[in-house]
């Protein structure tokens, strides 16, 4: 089952390979910009620049026919205006593999992600709504995970160990997919924040029919703070046809806090691949919510 936990760029090169042990390297370099009246400021224009670059080394190392160890490390350069570069570490963590299922420790993602990426189709501006709580999110570090593929159904459990008191968080999922291209998914998390404790549930849907992928998402959560409660809920559409080399792809994004909306958007692109390296894309944001713009990103990307 050494795959889905640690998987990196489909382009990752073997470079280095025995009996027991191989090592992948692999990554992407993409230019990007965005253009929207909210990047301006008295300094700024409605210009950004997104533009990144990611480099990822995945290993294994086999220990017996029924165990096998692995890791992985992902980072993420990117450059301000100023031209200082800034490193994020996207990723690291280690862990063993068994017959009955994968554990780690490190910065991964939280057992939600499995069902919120039914919706992860864009290059730009899918996936703003999912998140109502922190413990809900990808790449959270300190985190304990526990992978397991039975068949057509996959199971997550993850706890995350804050440096703070009182600050913990722990979340499973499962999905289970059907023959015919449909895959369901459900997943609960729940974080303490000092006197603040959260929960978040998430039911997701997805169904592939050929060229053609459908997926949504829906997530109600609760946050309660000594004798006061904040309902929150979201939801995210997202749909992506194909034909030839060409994708087109749209989203919706809703978001509500406290029965105020705080996310509410349609979001709309085109993707082209030349090759299985090389792709180039543009996408536009419609907000429908009052004092936000709208946006426009297109950028280029280079896998390895």
């Amino acid at each position: 089952m050494f795959s889905a936990l640690i998987s990196g760029s489909a382009l990752a090169a073997t470079v280095y390979k025995t009996d027991d042990a191989e090592l992948k390297v692999g990554g992407r370099a993409e230019a990007a910009f965005n253009i929207s009246d909210d990047n301006e400021s008295d300094e700024t224009s409605a210009f950004k620049d997104k533009s990144k670059a990611r480099v990822n080394l995945v290993g294994k190392t086999n220990i017996s026919d029924n165990l096998y160890g692995f890791g992985k490390y992902e980072s993420e350069f990117t450059t301000d205006s100023d031209d200082t570069s800034t490193i994020n570490n996207r990723y690291f963590f280690a862990g063993l593999g068994t017959s009955f299922g994968e554990f780690s420790y490190g910065k991964q993602d939280s057992a939600q992600v499995q069902v919120t990426d039914f919706t992860d189709m864009m290059n730009t501006f899918d996936e703003a709504a999912a998140d109502l709580i922190d413990a809900n999110k990808d790449k959270r570090k300190n985190n304990f995970v526990y992978s397991g593929k039975f068949d057509a159904l996959s199971v997550k459990a993850n706890y995350i160990a804050s440096e703070q008191k009182d600050n913990n968080s722990f979340g499973a999922s499962a999905v289970y997919g059907f023959d015919f291209g449909l895959k369901l998914g459900l997943g609960y998390t729940s974080q303490d924040q000092g006197t603040l404790s959260e929960d978040q549930l998430n039911f997701g849907v997805q169904y592939k029919l050929k060229a053609l992928t459908l997926g949504a998402i829906y997530g109600t959560g609760t946050k309660v703070s000594n004798d006061a409660e904040v309902d929150a809920e979201m939801y995210e559409l997202a749909t992506k046809y194909s034909f030839g080399s060409t994708t087109l792809i749209a989203a919706y994004n809703y978001q509500q806090v406290d029965s105020a909306d705080t996310k509410d958007q349609i979001a709309l692109e085109v993707e082209h691949k030349f090759n299985s390296s090389l792709r180039t894309y543009a996408g536009y944001m419609l907000q429908q919510l009052d004092n936000k713009d709208n946006q426009l990103q297109a950028g280029i990307r280079y896998d390895f």
